[in-house]
């Protein structure tokens, strides 16, 4: 019997034959889910046993050991692909399961561990993976040339939103129509919150993710029509009427195994190759799921278990605010943080760059715990896994690992979220002003924060003019006074 777990829902998981599912009310107790995600993993499991049919059997339980302990000793053979968290893998292992090789990606953990070997810690950058698995598969190559000469079109691909615009004047994205199932996870979400037995973030809302197969195909197929051609130019720009743009939003049903990779890498390079699509914006997609997704899966294995634990490089220490857990925009006043807090609090998303510039860059800025928001990232976000967040937060985002990840800390002032986005318009802080009763949060922030890590990152030579300039500032001792005693942001 195959136990599929929530994250290995689709066809390339279920090698025919009998399936167990588990709906362990303890996994959703045991820290804060938010409702849009508690609600997609259990409509996901509920649709996928009744698509199952006979074939499965569906159980509800306190926890997983509750169903399995009692089925191996009585005799049943169970397999399981193997699982995508460390506490998942000791679990079945301990209880002598049979593990079949890792799924749902598209390069071997073999693949990656022959790659890495002999190589320092600093080498393990995505942009070096990255060409290697372009090498290796052929996708996007021309014999042993990339497609255009170019591996990366990054730099191509950070054009600010169209000036004056509201949004970018796509179709509205799919989005499923709920049904009965639905309905009952809803009721049985809302009686479980109110008798204290889980804790839910955020705000109830209708399911907009995929949360079957078939959804999944039509969600792919959606993007690919409708949204691929404009992904590459626009992937980092932000706009307060569209909080989509052109992202396909298809990590949701990724991380749930309804979709495999490969499809949709396929699906993307098939449209350029039928000129449907830009190389830019098909490139850059290959790159997120191929180059990203895959590296920070691997990397979750390479770093080791206590990565995220062990990981404070620049000793940060500060809780996280109410206003994270709040996740309503009402008692913050920064147009940006408003609005990205809020709409993490309608959705349970919000696309890249406003995870590492907007609420990543924030939190890098003001000394958050990396460990403590790591997890909040886990919780707050309908694809957040614990094999996601670690390389992401930790060492992209917050570089709490010292440069493992990233060459650099990911912070910028407001300057830069004025020139990618329309958040500064209307906004009481002005990007331009890092002191006074309108100096932006993240203008005098990031300059706070430069003065704070500066010992620690003095010998980063990405770091040399940043810090030059910083240490030419006629008034940064005031700038750091009134960000130490800031109350208003």
């Amino acid at each position: 019997m195959r136990w599929l777990m929530a994250d290995q829902l689709g066809p390339h998981f279920d090698d025919g034959g009998d399936v167990l599912l588990i709906e362990a009310q303890a996994v959703l107790a045991r820290r804060p889910y938010h409702w849009a995600k508690a609600h997609l993993i259990l409509s996901a499991l509920r649709h996928r046993a009744a698509e199952l049919g006979d074939r499965a059997r569906y159980v509800t339980a306190e926890h997983y050991r509750d169903v399995l302990i009692p089925l191996r000793d009585s005799g049943e053979s169970l397999s399981v692909v193997n699982p995508t968290s460390w506490g998942s893998r000791a679990l079945v292992q301990e209880l002598g399961l049979k593990i079949l090789p890792s799924r749902g990606f598209v390069s071997s953990e073999e693949f990656f561990s022959s790659w890495v070997q002999g190589k320092k810690p600093g080498s393990l950058k995505l942009e070096n993976y990255y060409r290697h698995w372009r090498d290796a598969s052929g996708v996007l190559m021309e014999g042993s040339q990339p497609a255009g000469g170019q591996y990366n079109y990054d730099h191509d691909n950070r054009q600010p939103p169209p000036k004056g615009a509201a949004n970018l004047g796509l179709p509205a994205p799919w989005k499923p129509v709920e049904d009965e199932i639905d309905a009952q996870v809803r009721e049985d979400l809302t009686k479980w919150s109110r008798e204290g037995k889980i804790t839910l973030l955020g705000r109830e809302g209708p399911r907009r993710f995929a949360a079957t197969r078939q959804e999944a195909l039509a969600a792919l197929a959606d993007f690919v029509e409708t949204r691929l051609m404009d992904f590459g130019p626009f992937e980092d720009a932000s706009l307060t009427g569209d909080d989509v743009m052109a992202h396909s939003m298809l990590s949701i049903p990724l991380n749930l195994g309804l979709l495999h990779p490969q499809e949709v890498i396929d699906a993307c390079v098939n449209a350029y190759d039928q000129g449907k699509a830009p190389l830019g914006s098909v490139e850059a997609i290959v790159r997120q799921i191929a180059g990203w997704r895959d590296w920070v899966w691997h990397l979750y294995w390479h770093l080791g278990e206590d990565y995220v634990q062990k990981s404070n490089y620049l000793d940060a220490h500060v809780d996280l605010p109410q206003q994270f857990w709040d996740l309503d925009g009402e008692n913050v006043s920064a147009k940006c943080m408003s609005h990205v807090l809020k709409s993490v609090g309608d959705t349970g998303y919000a696309h890249h760059i406003q995870r590492l510039m907007i609420l990543g860059n924030w939190s890098l800025q003001r000394g958050y715990n990396p460990a403590h928001l790591n997890d909040w990232f886990i919780d707050a976000f309908v694809d957040g896994t614990p094999w996601v967040m670690p390389a992401n937060v930790i060492g992209m985002s917050q570089h709490a690992d010292g440069g493992l990840v990233a060459t650099k800390p990911y912070s910028s002032g407001g300057a830069y979220i004025n020139s990618m986005s329309d958040f500064c318009s209307g906004c009481p802080f002005n990007p331009k002003v890092r002191l006074g009763e309108n100096a932006c949060p993240f203008t005098a922030g990031y300059w706070a924060f430069l003065h704070r890590v500066e010992p620690r990152i003095r010998g980063n030579h990405r770091m040399a003019q940043p810090l030059a300039g910083m240490r030419k500032l006629a008034d940064i001792d005031a700038v750091i006074e009134q960000e130490a005693h800031r109350t208003s942001w």
